[in-house]
Order: C-alpha cells, then sequence, then structure tokens
C-alpha cells in the first residue's frame, strides 16, 4: 500500500496576501481557490514538479510551521529564482560539523538557502546530491 503526503496545512492571517506570496513570490502554483461550504475558502497550490500541495488555512496559529522543506537540484538556482521574484531569501549556507558556514558545501544535503512567509512560517530549500 501506498502513503502519500499531498496536503499540507500552513497556518496564515490572511488567505490573499499568503496566496500572493506563494504564487508570485515563491512560484508556486495555483490548483485550487473556490469557496466551501459554511463560509470557508479553500487554497491549494503546489511547487513546481511537486507531488505535495500546501492548502493556506486561517484554523490554526499563523507562523506555527517550521522547517518545510523543499528539495531541488541546484540550490543556488533557486536562490535567484526566488530572489528575483523578491522572496526574503537567506544567503546560500551549508552545514559542516554541525556549524552552519557560508556558500555551497562538500557533504551531500549540506548546503540550503532559507525563506519565510509574511506569517513567519519557515521553509528550507535544500540541495540533493547529483546522484540523488
Amino acid at each position: 500500500m501506498d502513503w502519500n503526503l499531498e496536503v499540507v496545512p500552513v497556518p496564515v492571517s490572511d488567505v490573499d496576501r499568503a496566496k500572493a506570496f506563494y504564487s508570485e513570490r515563491v512560484g508556486f502554483n495555483v490548483d485550487i481557490d473556490q469557496e466551501i461550504p459554511g463560509g470557508r475558502r479553500l487554497v491549494q497550490l503546489t511547487p513546481p514538479g511537486s507531488g505535495c500541495s500546501i492548502h493556506l488555512v486561517t484554523d490554526g496559529e499563523p507562523g506555527s510551521v517550521k522547517g518545510l522543506t523543499l528539495v531541488v537540484g541546484d540550490v543556488e538556482a533557486a536562490h535567484a529564482e526566488l530572489a528575483g521574484r523578491g522572496a526574503p531569501v537567506s544567503d546560500v549556507v551549508h552545514f559542516e560539523d554541525g556549524v552552519q558556514r557560508p556558500g555551497r558545501g562538500e557533504k551531500p544535503w549540506s548546503t540550503m538557502i532559507f525563506f519565510s512567509d509574511p506569517d513567519d512560517n519557515h521553509w528550507v530549500v535544500q540541495e540533493r546530491p547529483a546522484s540523488a
């Protein structure tokens, strides 16, 4: 039996602002934006190439999600894309012997960047090794 994680709720204070951030600044695709019973709104977005989406929710503590991780083949290209879209992205860093250092690392999975949405939900963009 396959168990697929397909949607992760992300609590936000303003759905329109979050939708604009994720679609315009980060480049996620807007899959659904519709009213649902009970006067609620369903907004679901998917990172390009991902099998998992996010669902923007207003029930929950905005900014409480930390460490959602996107995996890319080239973190420097991802950095350039996010910065070019105006996303508040960190510099490229790597972890070596438990210490964060500037720039790309030599060890697999050690190189990454970070960004946060307007509600302070934190994201990691991690570079996968070429052989993975």
